[in-house]
């Protein structure tokens, strides 16, 4: 009896035992441990790994290529995230690779995702520390939802208000209902037809009028071609200048001599300054000037005088007498 009870005990012991190891080898399995494949480790530090676990999937590319091996805190603000990779994965890998937080599906569980990139590389090593990228993440994600539904139900409101508005505005159903504005919009349109019809052929007698003038046709293209007319319009542009060259040296002369005439005037002793600026001198003109005037009254009184005198008055007589004659054959002319 006791030894079948001794039997019975060692029996369920090495069940339970059984039982238990297998139950820790499907939970290792299931977590992709790889406890019995070659492994490396790989690391990649976050600000945040959105709930990211030991024993999440690592993916490269899509393909499965390892799990989370554990999550250390290393301060407040920098998490480091440490990968169990195939040995295999190692040909494959570069530095260069980046790493990001992903899900399985929409709402699955969190995984690791290295994406290769297209820049050359030297292959990773044991311990490296991979390059990260911040995705969005799903509460941001809501939040982002969230503020686009309160502005697209503000639009909405704004939109029910502006087609209640349409509905009760009477002039914009009067000017739905009104029968001829069909025919005043087709009159507009002919009308933008015409306009553009016109401005076509405006364009293309402008075309016509630059290839004329191209060509050297009419006065503007005589002007702009002919090498004669430019050369004549050259030579006159020629002679002007040099009128205006002369000019501006007759100017110059003129300038000269008129501060030359007031350096005369201010400090010289010429005639100007004397007649100028010499007050007995215009004294004795002006008393010259009344003396002749003086002597021809005298005179003209002396030869009225003598007119009168029976001695010249037969002189004076021919005199007029000839000068009559004079004038005579001037008439018959």
């Amino acid at each position: 009896m006791t030894r079948q009870f001794v039997s019975n005990s060692k029996l369920g012991v090495f069940v339970i035992a059984g039982m238990l190891f297998l139950i820790l080898l499907l939970y290792m399995i299931g977590k992709n441990e790889n406890m019995f494949g070659n492994t490396f480790r790989l690391r990649a530090q976050f600000g945040n790994v959105q709930g990211l676990t030991a024993g999440n999937n690592v993916r490269y590319a899509g393909i499965q290529v390892g799990t989370v091996k554990k999550v250390n805190i290393l301060n407040d603000t920098l998490i480091e995230v440490v990968m169990l990779i195939e040995t295999k994965m190692k040909q494959y890998i570069r530095k260069n690779a980046v790493v990001s937080i992903g899900t399985d599906g929409l709402m699955g569980n969190r995984v690791l995702n290295i994406s290769p990139s297209v820049k050359p590389a030297p292959l990773v090593e044991t311990n490296d520390i991979l390059p990260v990228k911040k995705t969005a993440e799903m509460d941001e994600m809501l939040q982002t939802l969230a503020r686009t539904n309160e502005d697209v139900a503000v639009i909405a409101t704004q939109l029910k208000n502006t087609v209640n508005r349409i509905n009760n505005s009477a002039a914009v159903w009067d000017i739905l209902n009104d029968k001829s504005l069909p025919q005043h919009f087709r009159a507009s349109l002919l009308n933008v037809r015409s306009a553009t019809a016109k401005t076509v052929r405006l364009v293309s007698d402008l075309q016509l009028l630059v290839s004329n003038v191209k060509e050297g046709k009419g006065s503007l293209g005589a002007i702009i071609s002919d090498s004669a007319l430019a050369l004549g319009l050259q030579e006159a542009i020629s002679r002007i200048s040099r009128v205006g060259e002369d000019a501006d040296s007759l100017a110059q002369v003129i300038s000269t001599l008129a501060g030359n005439i007031q350096y005369d005037i201010e400090n010289g002793r010429g005639p100007a300054r004397a007649i100028l600026k010499d007050s007995v001198l215009a004294e004795n003109l002006q008393l010259s000037i009344q003396n002749l005037q003086k002597g021809t009254e005298g005179f003209n009184a002396i030869m009225e005088a003598l007119k009168h005198n029976f001695l010249f008055r037969g002189y004076f007589r021919k005199l007029e007498k000839q000068k009559e004659k004079d004038k005579q054959p001037a008439r018959g002319q």
